[in-house]
């Protein structure tokens, strides 16, 4: 069996160069793993490979999906299990990039076989947090599940929304679910690959990217996406660099207070994802140039490894 090869990466980090470098030296085909490049319509806010790129080797899963609808992880991972077997099947090897820990962390160590959860639940969790904020909604988190309370930090209200509309939805504890969590790739079918670079240097390129989409068309872009309407709760609302853009469309900040709170905002996230890196995936391969041709050399070197 081909064994899929994964990488990983913060935002900026030169992940779409990387994985065609991969995808070519490996007789590849890409599939994203990024959980905003997965939404139509925003290609150059969520730096998405370009049409030279798609046509060097075959893309699978960018802007695809309705920025209306919500995916979970649960649906990409569904999604990126029939990709594998496709692409295996056609004698290529799998080659999966993004920034989304949670989508590499359903394929390598598992994902808990929670039920879909019912939008009253959801509207109901809102509504705890609205009413008695994170005291409140940490309460009956550590109510429903005092296992998996105890694991999140104060500030994560996402972690403990998640904690609570399980407890809701399902009347089980999230733990629950999570022991029976099973890996959906095993240890021999893949390789991974994670993207540490200098922090300094990362924040500099990425403050220089976003100046690059605006010069491309970003703004022009959210423009659209924002003459939609959608509800500013959807993931594809909350990118980066959406949600600061859409105040500047609205009249509530200039250009350059835009620009540099969605770079502040791409920064933190870059290090969120640097230390998720540290911590779940110790064990992979590391590269840490940002140059994109000793990042070749380096990936170069692993692969013949």
């Amino acid at each position: 069996m081909t064994r899929c090869l994964l990488i990983a990466g913060p935002t900026a980090a030169g992940k779409t160069a990387l994985a065609l470098a991969a995808a070519e030296a490996l007789d590849g085909e890409i599939i994203n793993a990024d959980s905003m490049q997965i939404y139509a319509g925003l290609p150059l806010i969520t730096a998405q490979p370009g049409e030279d790129d798609f046509a060097r080797v075959p893309h699978h899963f960018f802007g695809t999906v309705d920025p209306s609808e919500r995916w979970s992880v649960g649906h990409w991972a569904e999604a990126a299990l029939g990709l594998i077997a496709d692409i295996r099947a056609r004698g290529h090897t799998p080659v999966l990039v993004g920034g989304t820990g949670l989508y590499f962390l359903a394929l390598t160590k598992g994902l808990a076989p929670v039920p879909e959860i019912d939008p009253q639940s959801r509207q109901r969790v809102a509504a705890l947090l609205a009413a008695s904020g994170p005291d409140g909604l940490r309460e009956v988190a550590e109510r429903l599940d005092p296992v998996a309370a105890a694991r999140v930090k104060p500030a994560d209200l996402q972690r403990l929304s998640r904690i609570v509309e399980v407890g809701y939805a399902t009347g089980e504890a999230l733990t629950t679910f999570q022991a029976e969590t099973r890996p959906l790739l095993g240890e021999a079918e893949w390789h991974g690959i994670a993207i540490e670079p200098d922090r300094q240097a990362l924040y500099d390129r990425i403050n220089q990217r976003f100046e690059l989409m605006l010069e491309a068309g970003a703004l022009d872009e959210v423009r659209v996406f924002a003459g939609r309407g959608l509800d500013p709760l959807l993931p594809a609302s909350k990118a980066l660099g959406v949600p600061p853009l859409m105040a500047h469309l609205r009249g509530e900040l200039s250009l350059d207070d835009a620009t540099s709170l969605a770079q502040r905002d791409s920064r933190r996230y870059a290090k969120r994802q640097l230390t998720w890196l540290r911590n779940q995936n110790p064990d992979w391969s590391r590269i840490h140039a940002l140059d994109a041709n000793v990042a070749r050399h380096e990936l170069a070197a692993i692969l013949e490894g």
